[in-house]
């Protein structure tokens, strides 16, 4: 599905709000309704059929726009994106346009409606929510095999990063060392900053990567992913240095099978609810789960943080075509913490693992 489809499907959503059209702000969201890749841009797709949609943005763009934004009008803007596309909606005689009010400040608002006449700056903006971005948590054929790629990537970094997990070598040099084959291996960036968290470090369950040493023996938990073509991967894996305890073996082999009945829950017509309570019972039964202090997961797309949630009293219905993290933990303060993710394609019977790297109990 093209984005001259994705924006059908927009206009579908927006013509039930009663707009006369949509104006798009959100980066990620623009990029998906057309492919501009820009960092100052609006669009606005017109619900019915007089004007074609029109992107605007700056001059450090006039060719880039016309490239990536083939089939919409290309409007060049010495000044903000949102203002001159509200100033274009007004003289081209839109008087209702849905924005989403999740993205836009307060000053944000504010100006748009400064930016039209005093008669329209009641009614015009009408919130509709996270219209696009909630479109986007279904992923065509083409997103999906972006994604696998990208989750592929990040797969290929973990089976190759285990020559840099030492005793001595710093969280940071790890995180380097990934993210270094990354760039090689061809990711435009990070989908975050690499998590490299390593002994004590490891109860944290955003324990980013820092100057502390790997220790002779304990947990590093590696909570990492790429961008490739614009789509994030994640995923998470939790290695052992030196010779565990028995304690440290139970609560590594509990979150496996958390994780792994939260997998085996996932399929089309399941709610975010059932997956996460799925993963939480059974750290219940091992009386783990009051460290298990997060969501089981969260959609994936061209951000790393999207919908749907999968979270206790979670009440939306998982569809085929979403992507999504599980990735229960266990964290006892002070002491140490396991972690292990990975990132699903939900299907009509189930889910599709993206990123198959062993989640076996490794002990280097």
């Amino acid at each position: 599905m093209g984005e001259n489809a994705r924006r059908k499907q927009a206009v579908a959503a927006a013509r039930k709000l009663g707009v006369d059209a949509l104006l798009v702000t959100h980066l990620p969201d623009v990029r998906w309704l057309c492919g501009f890749t820009g960092s100052n841009a609006a669009v606005v797709v017109p619900v019915g059929s007089r004007f074609r949609p029109i992107l605007v943005t700056d001059g450090r763009y006039t060719a880039q726009a016309k490239a990536e934004a083939a089939g919409l009008k290309v409007v060049i803007a010495p000044k903000s994106a949102a203002i001159a596309a509200c100033e274009w909606m007004a003289q081209a005689g839109l008087k209702r346009c849905g924005f989403d009010e999740g993205n836009t400040t307060v000053a944000a608002l504010k100006q748009m409606q400064a930016a039209v006449p005093a008669k329209l700056r009641r009614s015009m903006f009408q919130p509709v929510g996270a219209l696009v971005s909630t479109l986007r948590w279904i992923k065509d054929a083409d997103e999906i095999g972006k994604m696998r790629d990208a989750a592929a990537l990040g797969c290929r970094l973990f089976d190759d990063i285990f020559e840099h997990i030492v005793p001595g070598a710093t969280e940071a040099e790890v995180a380097l060392a990934l993210e270094y084959k990354a760039k090689l291996a061809g990711a435009t960036e990070m989908s975050f900053p690499s998590i490299v968290a390593s002994g004590p470090r490891s109860s944290l369950p955003h324990g980013r990567a820092s100057s502390a040493k790997l220790p002779s023996r304990g947990f590093v938990t590696l909570d990492f992913g790429v961008v490739l073509d614009g789509y994030c991967s994640d995923m998470t894996r939790t290695v052992h240095l030196g010779k565990a305890t028995a304690e440290e073996q139970r609560v590594y082999e509990a979150v496996l099978e958390a994780q792994e009945t939260a997998v085996a829950a996932v399929r089309a017509g399941v709610t975010g609810g059932d997956v996460d309570e799925a993963a939480r019972s059974v750290l219940r039964r091992a009386k783990l789960d009051k460290w298990f202090t997060h969501s089981t997961g969260h959609g994936v797309g061209l951000e790393i943080h999207e919908g749907p949630r999968l979270a206790a009293k979670q009440t939306q219905k998982l569809e085929a075509g979403m992507v999504v993290t599980i990735e229960p933990g266990v964290y006892i303060p002070g002491r140490f913490g396991v972690r292990i993710e990975d990132m699903v394609l939900v299907t009509k019977t189930g889910a599709e693992i993206l990123t198959p790297s062993t989640k076996a109990w490794i002990q280097l």
